[in-house]
């Protein structure tokens, strides 16, 4: 990626580039941001600080440009930290003098920090926000210099990542003194994406001043030690992804007590500190300030998310008792509102919209209906209907995915079935998923092998796919059953609403397990499977059991990643339990081994189920 302080490197934005993002997002890998959507991000700021030498722009972004530049005037000031880190920031300040809220936005992890949403603070400034945007410590690109150093863009900020730690905390309030010293504001909302969204939950929550009115928390989370390690399991690849997408070398951009804390959980070792670290940024571990503090919250995430996974922020959300809302949406980290947040659209971006009438009734005071919301509103996967364009081949929604509303995620789930495996399913080669318990038999595979039974293909982008209507088919015949365990379900009636079942809510499975190790990992998946034995994928989740002594029995238990899923009439579920995923750590590998033998069994007293949710 260029360095975005030179105009020559930036190319006008075309419609092209615009649909590329719309189709494809905001990343073009969980390390990288899409060109495309950098290019636009960089486009925008120049044209706005009067530095573009050349038209840069659509005629649409021309247009909005000017409408703020008329009834605004924007600056980007340098805002000085506690301890003298100066932190990069962008303003947009309203013409006149009635008063106003402002809307504070950290940046998300990203190498282009405050830059990269550029478009929705126009948006909120049309809207009538003042708006106060800035990179957090330690974030945006940093570009080596030919003769030895380094140099930082103008949008990246002093000091190192904090990881949404104290420090950030304690910007976000300095941030804020800013604000009132420069807008004078009615009222003050935080809205974040991603890290930021994290950033604007714990500034709410610890405010010296308690000066946080709203929150808008997107693809967020609400306790990151489980986020990062759970289930005795780390998550290798979102956290390796992170570290990649920062904007610049990891030993620049982090102290050495974080550096430390990086190689402990890369090795596995020293987890309770690293445990300790993460819940200190978890808003979920001041529940009782946020809920005396009662900001209201509006929460987005998806089913799918391989950053921060969809439990814990239900969890959390949960636990919250004030004025909240969450909306789950089909696909993976950002996809739903990435592009929102980016460019505009030919019709709404409800992700978005959304959000911003949250801050439209909490802030501006507006009467659009938001108190009558109910407080969930989840996306059904994949309810939406396709079809193929003829010209580009390209696959287009018809229809949105089914949304549901429920008054709480308690309701969200209203009965639950058990589906018992057995040791014999409709093909000779797997087990079955029945309605009557069975126990005596078992099932060996040959662990420490990676299989096609996967979360995903590619943190983020799969689920990009998702949400833009083409989720991942897998052709279940590929399952090596050399390593891995299925069970499949007999083809499925339809219900009295013509599915055959709606899974609504958190699965759980119970098994046995034998180990040739004093270790084990089970990564468990459920899928929908077609009639031509091509699945699509419901949820999933690992496990990792420690200290077994290798060749006896031990029962384990592990909630699945909550599910909004509607599984069509005459399809059948299947169960498939193997011992590696590319997302997350495993046992054989912390052992240093590469294979090992593990059995699934099911014992009397407690045979081996799937509790299925259902709504």
């Amino acid at each position: 990626m260029s360095n975005p302080q030179d105009d020559n490197e930036i190319s006008a934005v075309t419609a092209a580039q615009v649909a590329r993002i719309a189709d494809h997002g905001i990343y073009a890998s969980a390390t990288e941001l899409d060109p495309a959507a950098a290019n636009l991000a960089q486009a925008l700021v120049a044209t706005l600080d009067g530095s573009a030498e050349r038209p840069l722009l659509t005629p649409e972004l021309q247009q909005l440009v000017e409408q703020v530049q008329a009834r605004a005037t924007l600056d980007r000031p340098w805002i000085t930290a506690h301890d003298e880190v100066r932190l990069s920031a962008f303003t947009i300040k309203l013409n006149g003098d009635e008063p106003r809220p402002v809307v504070i936005v950290p940046a998300g992890w990203t190498p282009l920090g405050w830059t990269i949403f550029a478009y929705a603070y126009l948006q909120l400034a049309m809207r009538g926000y003042h708006v106060l945007a800035y990179t957090p410590r330690g974030i945006g690109q940093t570009f080596p210099l030919l003769g030895g150093g380094y140099a930082d863009a103008f949008f990246t900020s002093g000091g190192t990542i904090d990881v949404a730690g104290p420090n950030d905390w304690r910007d976000g309030s300095t941030v804020i003194d800013y604000a009132q010293r420069h807008f004078e504001p009615s009222k003050i909302a935080f809205l974040g994406e991603s890290y930021g969204s994290g950033i604007s939950q714990l500034v709410a929550a610890h405010d010296p001043a308690d000066r946080v009115d709203a929150v808008v928390a997107l693809s967020t989370w609400g306790n990151l030690a489980t986020s990062l390690y759970d289930n005795g399991t780390r998550h290798l690849k979102a956290v390796d992804a992170l570290v990649k997408l920062t904007g610049g070398p990891k030993e620049r951009k982090f102290d050495a007590p974080t550096l430390k804390l990086l190689e402990d959980f890369e090795a596995g070792t020293n987890m309770e500190e690293v445990v300790d670290w993460a819940t200190e940024r978890a808003p979920a571990h001041y529940l009782a300030e946020t809920n005396a503090r009662n900001v209201p919250t509006f929460f987005s995430n998806t089913w799918h998310e391989t950053l921060f996974a969809a439990n814990q922020v239900v969890d959390h959300f949960e636990q919250l008792t004030v004025p909240k809302h969450l909306n789950l949406w089909i696909g993976d980290h950002a996809a739903p509102e990435g592009a929102g947040l980016t460019i505009p659209f030919s019709g709404p971006n409800l992700p978005v919209e959304e959000a911003f009438a949250w801050l439209d009734h909490h802030v501006l005071g507006a009467a659009n209906g938001v108190p009558e919301w109910p407080a969930v509103n989840s996306q059904i996967m994949f309810t939406y209907k396709t079809q193929t364009d003829p010209e580009t081949g390209k696959t287009v929604i018809t229809e949105p995915a089914v949304r549901e509303p429920k008054p709480s995620w308690a309701e969200v789930t209203t009965s639950t079935e058990s589906w018992y495996l057995t040791s014999v399913g409709s093909d000779s080669r797997d087990g079955g998923l029945a309605g009557e318990e069975e126990t005596g038999w078992k099932r060996e595979f040959t662990a420490g092998r990676l299989t096609d039974a996967t979360a995903v293909d590619a943190l983020i982008k799969t689920g990009q796919a998702e949400w833009q209507g083409t989720p991942k088919a897998y052709p279940t015949d590929t399952f090596d059953r050399r390593h891995l365990a299925v069970w499949t379900s007999a083809p499925l009636d339809a219900g009295a609403n013509g599915t055959a079942r709606r899974i609504r809510g958190v699965p759980e499975l119970t098994l046995g397990v034998r180990s040739s190790a004093a270790s084990a990992t089970l990564v468990a998946y459920l899928f929908d499977v077609s009639a031509d034995d091509t699945a699509r994928i419901i949820t999933h989740e690992p496990l990792t059991l420690t200290d077994l002594t290798p060749g006896e029995e031990h029962t384990a238990t592990w909630k699945l990643q909550a599910a909004g899923y509607d599984v069509a009439a005459g399809h059948r579920l299947m169960l498939v339990v193997n011992s590696k995923d590319q997302l997350y750590s495993d046992a054989l590998t912390d052992a240093g081994a590469d294979s090992g033998t593990t059995t699934i069994t099911s014992v009397d007293g407690e045979a081996a189920h799937l509790k299925l949710p259902l709504g």
